[in-house]
């Protein structure tokens, strides 16, 4: 005799099968909006993306390569192969191509290593660099002065390096391979790594161009550094006043109600008093600055007062829209 179906079981099967599906509809709907987001998130980058390939091109083809000026990366072995082609066997190696035949197997090598979504960015800005080298008129901007090459080069080249960084991305070379090459020498830093490589590719200039041009280039690498820390450093800087006084509360209301900055209480005990004490962190303006050591001096000659640097302040008074 056939049994017959309990309603309660089938109520209950119903209510399983529910929330499976409710549960699969989140899921895809959570793909679909991370998928939506890192889309939306490419389209935010992708100008960076451009501008800073088309910065360092322009700074490889007009500035770098005119007056022999090797500061390391796939870009300056380009130079060098270009230059070694041209003198002893009289032949044109253009560097889009020293671009494509040195990065190509980083590339690969990046792949294996890191997995293809890692080098994706890497990779279209590589592209970029290439086809715009390829395309640009060969012609030259600045007068015959090293000196001049050396630091406009440099500003432009970490302008564009900046840029790429900020989107994630770089233009290939010694920051893919160094990467890469991480994963099988794990005991070496990443940056430890870069250095090696583009250390030997100057060194290479070095015996290409000979030891003037290395120490312009060397001149180059820092001025360099310099501007990739300034354009990847989106917030304002600014000052950050410690203060340890026995007139912290009379201090810190002043610094509020008058200055209309925040103020920071924090918890520390002194090693040789073995006393608890309150310290007053500020972040302000050096503008502000001025002022909060008049208010510190006003209510406690004697306080400790410590200021440092602050490279990037966002938030609230400061940079508020730092997405």
């Amino acid at each position: 005799m056939k049994k017959k179906a309990d309603p309660k079981e089938n109520t209950e099967q119903k209510k399983k099968t529910g929330c499976r599906e409710k549960t699969g509809r989140k899921e895809k709907t959570e793909k679909q909006l991370k998928r939506a987001g890192s889309i939306k998130l490419f389209l935010k980058e992708l100008p960076l993306l451009i501008m800073g390939s088309t910065l360092t091109a322009l700074a490889v083809k007009y500035i770098y390569d005119p007056a022999s000026l090797v500061t390391g990366g796939v870009t300056g072995l380009s130079i060098i192969a270009r230059s070694v082609a041209s003198r002893y066997f009289d032949v044109d190696f253009p560097l889009w191509l020293g671009s494509l035949v040195f990065n190509m197997p980083i590339f690969i090598f990046a792949i294996t290593q890191s997995g293809i979504k890692n080098v994706l960015r890497t990779g279209l800005a590589w592209i970029i660099l290439t086809a715009e080298l390829y395309f640009l008129p060969e012609r030259s901007f600045l007068p015959d002065d090293i000196l001049l090459v050396a630091i406009y080069g440099s500003i432009l080249m970490g302008t564009g390096s900046g840029l790429l960084l900020s989107a994630r991305a770089t233009s290939g070379g010694s920051d893919m391979l160094g990467e890469a090459l991480h994963h099988k020498i794990r005991s070496v830093s990443v940056g430890r790594l870069i250095q090696i490589i583009d250390g030997f590719v100057v060194a290479i200039g070095l015996l290409t161009f000979g030891i003037e041009h290395t120490l312009y280039a060397i001149i180059s690498v820092f001025i360099m550094g310099k501007v990739i820390d300034l354009v990847l450093h989106k917030g304002k800087s600014a000052k950050m006043a410690t203060i340890i006084s026995e007139k912290n509360e009379e201090i810190a209301d002043e610094i509020m109600t008058s200055l209309n900055r925040g103020v920071t209480g924090l918890y520390g005990s002194g090693m040789y008093t073995r006393k608890d004490k309150k310290v007053i962190m500020c972040i302000c303006s050096k503008k502000d600055l001025v002022y909060i050591k008049d208010i510190v001096k006003k209510h406690d000659p004697t306080a400790f007062f410590v200021v440092g640097n602050v490279d990037e302040a966002m938030g609230e008074g400061f940079l508020e829209d730092w997405d």
